[in-house]
């Protein structure tokens, strides 16, 4: 009986043209550990490895790695935990669901003409969606490189922030508008310590690369 259902199953998703789909491995830097569904412990990474859905890949302190899923291309930074949740492909979309658990990813999704990609990234506190777009996200803050990425709270409506725009979870669950956070890049700080009457106000801020913990 079990091997009918698995055949009829593999049938039904031929017939509506999904279709399992798994990652490679493309290049590692230092320490980079795997532990595929099911595994009771992480083994070292090598670069062609295989990614399935499901496995969780771990990078050290000063490390990196960069996985290859269809037409995304996931750079993981040092001292990150990732899984892939989800890697299938339907009848023109791939749809890849990824958890970051801690750290921060750059994530470059360039899908074929006439195809989509689907891709999400599920962090403790936020969701990131995008379908085509270059961005980094690190499960607080996010950096759009390319395209428009969609960023959700626990509270509060998606918040779409577009190519060259930042938001990230407030402390109110929601995600910030795009516009403010630009905005109060450009105000000027006192000096700390500055008289207020004649004292010299600290140049414009600027904003950089993301680390967990950046505050605005």
């Amino acid at each position: 009986m079990k091997k009918i259902t698995v055949i009829l199953f593999m049938l039904c998703a031929a017939a509506y043209g999904i279709f399992a789909q798994s990652g490679t491995l493309k290049e590692i830097t230092g320490t980079v550990e795997l532990k595929p569904a099911g595994a009771s412990a992480f083994v070292p990474a090598q670069a062609g490895d295989e990614i399935a859905q499901d496995t969780i890949v771990s990078t050290g302190f000063k490390s990196a790695a960069v996985i290859q899923i269809g037409s995304s291309t996931i750079s993981v930074r040092p001292l990150t935990r990732l899984s892939l949740a989800e890697i299938q492909t339907t009848s023109g979309a791939e749809n890849l669901n990824m958890n970051l658990q801690t750290g921060r990813i750059k994530v470059d999704v360039k899908p074929p003409a006439g195809t989509r990609a689907n891709f999400t990234v599920h962090s403790p506190s936020a969701v990131a969606s995008v379908r085509g777009t270059s961005f980094e996200f690190d499960t607080r803050s996010i950096k759009v490189i390319e395209g428009t990425v969609s960023l959700a709270g626990g509270k509060g409506a998606e918040m779409p922030v577009p190519a060259g725009g930042e938001s990230c979870i407030g402390n109110e669950d929601n995600a910030a508008d795009p516009a403010q956070i630009a905005a109060a890049a450009f105000l000027p700080r006192p000096i700390e310590g500055a008289d207020s009457a004649g004292g010299t106000l600290s140049p414009p801020r600027t904003t950089g690369e993301f680390g967990v913990g950046t505050q605005y």
